[in-house]
């Protein structure tokens, strides 16, 4: 097969979708789709006419695309903005298609990115930044995954762990504001914790709950980030953090400790706490020790660094930091808010800017571009 020609094509049919009415991402990932059928197709019967083919395989993929993302949005518009407690009111397919797709000739990784794709209507940019690599690095990755389903029966659906994992990170997508998808993975963990008794099914559910019920909280006046310190905290959902409090003292009382429910546990504490100031900074730390020491993710060490500034004094918390790789998203947000913490506002300020340069979404930089500013309009002493 030809891969210079596929080279050559793939912005020319990404041009013809894009002037068809496709968005520039949606023609992408459809074009992303073809090539995959072409590299599996083309070897044992090329076509006559290689673009028009490319051209009218990526026009379906696309339509597919939009479809499964109609369906998808149907489904979203039956979950209420605050999700009501007890089980999923309605069974449909999406969970069994999320199991599916976690197929075990796949690995976790791929699993979940591939599952992330086809099934929770993220585009290759959103799982990358999910994943925190680069976006042809995660092209590739879907890529892959789609050759190794292709020819196999999807008679042996993957593990819970991955589940949970792809349904963690669509919340997540969800949470951070770029697509509404909150709602839908708080129902389908539901309804898996209805099927299902597993403690971190549980954790899970009740680390969504209790970042859900500060949503209200999070966003100001033209979608303006507001920092947890800084929320009214009388705009959080007691209902919901009542719910997600009982739900994780269940699943930690079965003492079977996994990450959601490490991590359920720290929201939890800054949940109970009745302002910033009350927070118990202490027991965050230790929780974040626990969660490190279960995954030893580069997030939680990231986060548990910022406790430490809290609860031992910023100078602590900038010792943490430093055994991290700067290069990791947020790292200089952190460092620019405690130097701030420890009395340096120059620092402060130069590194508020620099990781506004680097925000992964547009409310993000505004607010690190905003802590610059007001930095640097103090009088220098």
């Amino acid at each position: 097969m030809d891969e210079a020609l596929l080279r050559t094509l793939t912005p020319e049919v990404i041009g013809i979708l894009v002037r068809r009415g496709a968005d520039f991402a949606a023609a992408e990932d459809a074009v992303q789709d073809a090539l995959v059928e072409a590299v599996r197709l083309w070897p044992g019967d090329p076509p006559r006419d290689p673009k028009g083919w490319l051209v009218t395989v990526a026009w379906r993929k696309f339509l597919d695309a939009a479809r499964a993302d109609t369906s998808r949005r149907h489904r979203e518009v039956r979950v209420e903005d605050e999700p009501a407690p007890g089980p999923g009111e309605a069974v449909d397919d999406t969970l069994q298609l999320y199991f599916l797709c976690a197929h075990p000739s796949l690995t976790p990784a791929s699993a979940v990115a591939l599952t992330l794709r086809a099934v929770g209507g993220l585009t290759t940019r959103q799982i990358a930044r999910a994943y925190l690599v680069p976006e042809a690095t995660m092209a590739q990755r879907i890529s892959r995954a789609k050759r190794t389903v292709a020819d196999v029966r999807f008679d042996r659906p993957g593990d819970v762990a991955t589940v949970l994992r792809v349904l963690y990170l669509v919340f997540n997508e969800g949470y951070s504001g770029d697509v509404d998808l909150a709602g839908e993975a708080i129902r389908l963990t539901r309804e898996l914790a209805a099927r299902i008794d597993h403690e971190e099914v549980a954790g899970l559910l009740a680390l969504m709950l209790l970042h859900h019920a500060r949503r209200p909280a999070r966003t100001g006046p033209g979608g303006r980030l507001v920092p947890l310190a800084e929320q009214d905290r009388g705009l959080w959902d007691t209902r919901l953090i009542a719910e997600g409090v009982e739900v994780l003292q269940a699943a930690l009382a079965r003492d079977r400790l996994g990450e959601f429910q490490a991590q359920a546990a720290v929201a939890a504490l800054h949940a109970d706490a009745p302002t910033v100031e009350e927070t118990d900074w202490v027991q965050i730390v230790e929780w974040y020790d626990e969660l490190v020491g279960l995954t030893g993710s580069p997030v939680a060490r990231l986060n548990r660094a910022v406790a430490v500034g809290e609860a031992d004094g910023p100078r602590a918390g900038l010792a943490a930091l430093a055994e991290l790789d700067p290069a990791l998203p947020r790292h200089t947000a952190v460092a620019a808010y405690l130097h701030e913490r420890d009395g340096d506002p120059v620092t402060a300020a130069r590194l508020y800017a620099e990781a506004a340069r680097s925000a992964a979404s547009i409310p993000e930089r505004d607010h690190l571009t905003r802590q610059a500013a007001r930095l640097n309009a103090r009088p220098r002493r």
